[in-house]
Formats: C-alpha cells, structure tokens, sequence
C-alpha cells in the first residue's frame, strides 16, 4: 500500500499564501497472513466442569470447551482470510507438537483437536521452549511474507508457569487466555496471571492480549477467542478494546417521562 498524501488549508479566500498547510503521510505497511500456534494447557485442571451441561447432562469440561473455542476461532479466521494457517501444541511440563504442520484445512484442525486429552498432573510448566519454538517457526513465516502468533490457553490455579528469555528479542505475538479457579488457600491466580503478563511482555512484537476468568462460562471464554480474531498489525492497545458492548436497557428520554414515573436505573 502506498503512502498517501494530503492537506488543508488554514486560510480564509484565494488560496491564501499566508494561510499555509498542514499535511498528514500515511506510511506503506502490508497485513500479512497469519501463522497460529495454539498451545494448551493439559494439566489435570484442564478437566475441571464448566457452569454448562452437554446432551443428556453430560458435564463438559474446560477442555472441552476449549476444543470448542478453537474450532470456532478457526472457521471465523478463515472466513474473513482463507490463506491464513493453523498447528496445534500442548503444554505439560514442557511443550509438545500436536500438529506441526500449519494448514488451512479445518477438517484436520478437527481430527488434530479429536486427539487432544489431559495428563497426569506435571508441577511447574516452563515456557521457555515453547518461546523458542515459537521464535524458530517465526523465521520461518517471515521467510514466507507471514507473521506468526502463539495463543495459549492456560489452566492452572495453583502453579506459575516460568520462563526465560532476551528482552530485546521480539519476533512474534502472544496472545493468552487463562481459565482459573476462584483465589483460595490452595491458589494463587493473580501470581499466575502476572506471570503469563510478564512472558507476554516480554515476547510479543505486536500488541499481545491477554484475559482470564474464573467464572467457569462457556460464553465468556467464546466471547474472549472471538476478540482474538482481530489481527495483531491492526490492533489497539487491550485497555482500548471496549467489544463486546454490554446490552443494557436504554431509559426514555427525560422529556418524554412523566414526573410521576421516572425509571430507577438498576444492575441488569
């Protein structure tokens, strides 16, 4: 895209010579395609039920939920660009491949996501390989004219992940999504959550975004994969994003409420 030029005069009549201009540039940029790495956490907490019910009552999980999510980010993704690609990891203790190849297929997504089950319960999870996965497989998209993203997805109430990594290497985005229990004498969600936010910090080359919740809502989780969406080169900063709007009823104007009704504004 070239850049674009213009101006306005500041003058009253003629074209003013004394009036001047002030003129604005827009700078060349490219959106490239998207490279996605999900990453999910398996923990045993990944198992934990949701404040939903499947058929017949069956309880559905956070992982199912997330296996949900995922399929629903991609379909959206690949609607608004069908050349954008997709693989699949999952963190333990450390990271392992799922799905190494990125594709566009979503039928594969699928079977990959079919295949994806919880661990026995793993203590810490170190980040810092997949940080340096995810900068190698960077390399690679750039090559290809395409940027990489990682979101992860993380689960676990009571241990922080930990990683390390170079200030000044920036060469991807994180995006995270953190699915907690409420604060207990058993967990520390705000200790975890300032961690996820230190490694997103420190990662990511666009805007990353990063929310949490420990409601246990299907919707709210939706709500945020759908927010992802956006892609990071047009992004605004995450204290910006206001989407979606809550829906509240709106009161008549005053000048059409009679003295004797007026409404009493209340939570919804």
């Amino acid at each position: 895209m070239e850049g674009m030029e213009g101006g306005s005069s500041g003058g009253g009549g003629g074209g003013g010579g004394d009036g001047g201009s002030n003129y604005y540039s827009l700078r060349p940029s490219r959106i490239m395609n998207e490279d996605i790495l999900f990453c999910i956490d398996v923990d045993p907490e990944s198992l934990l039920e949701m404040k939903v019910s499947g058929p017949n009552g069956r309880p559905i999980t956070r992982l199912d939920s997330i296996k949900q999510a995922i399929l629903l980010f991609i379909n959206a993704k690949l609607t608004i660009n069908p050349d954008h690609r997709f693989a699949f990891a999952t963190l333990a203790k450390s990271p392992s491949w799922l799905r190494k190849e990125f594709s566009n297929d979503v039928e594969s997504a699928n079977e990959a996501l079919r295949g994806l089950t919880a661990t026995q319960a793993t203590g810490q999870a170190d980040l810092t390989n997949l940080l340096r996965v995810a900068a190698y497989e960077a390399k690679k998209s750039r090559a290809s004219n395409r940027i990489l993203r990682v979101i992860l997805i993380y689960c676990r109430s009571s241990v922080r992940p930990q990683h390390q990594w170079p200030v000044n290497q920036k060469s991807f985005t994180l995006d995270v999504i953190y699915l907690h229990d409420k604060p207990g004498p058993d967990n520390c969600p705000q200790e975890v959550y300032d961690s996820l936010v230190d490694a997103l910090d420190h990662v990511s080359e666009y805007e990353g975004y990063i929310f949490e919740s420990g409601q246990g809502l299907q919707r709210v989780l939706f709500k945020y994969m759908c927010t992802l969406l956006a892609h990071p080169q047009q992004r605004c900063a995450q204290e910006l994003v206001d989407l979606p709007k809550a829906l509240t009823k709106k009161s008549p104007p005053t000048d059409t409420v009679p003295e004797d009704n007026v409404p009493v504004s209340g939570s919804q």
